[in-house]
């Protein structure tokens, strides 16, 4: 694998880690909105229990994925950086290759 197809799966990772957290976010905002419903009337006591279980679960399960995707984030930023020369000369090489055939 070159620098290039590296950091482009790189890149791939990122997309994957924040739409994962997007994704968890949505979550907590679905079991929130069910969570008010239940207070504004239903007050069942199952729903109370389950969905504030389920809610602490996904804001740790968000925290560490938050955690990931910023460490990664920062990898990524960091080999782009590191590699950006020969990243640069690897697109312009397929570029040449492009306008050739």
């Amino acid at each position: 694998m070159d620098k290039l197809q590296k950091l482009e799966l790189m890149n791939k990772v990122v997309n994957e880690l924040e739409d994962l957290q997007n994704s968890q976010t949505a979550l907590i905002e679905k079991i929130s909105k069910i969570e008010v419903d239940n207070m504004n009337g239903l007050n069942d006591s199952r729903l109370e229990k389950d969905l504030g279980e389920m809610h602490s679960k996904i804001a740790a399960n968000l925290d560490a994925i938050t955690d990931i995707f910023a460490y990664f984030e920062t990898k990524r930023d960091s080999y782009n950086e590191k590699n950006r020369s020969a990243i640069e000369a690897i697109e312009a090489q397929a570029a040449i290759e492009a306008a050739n055939s």
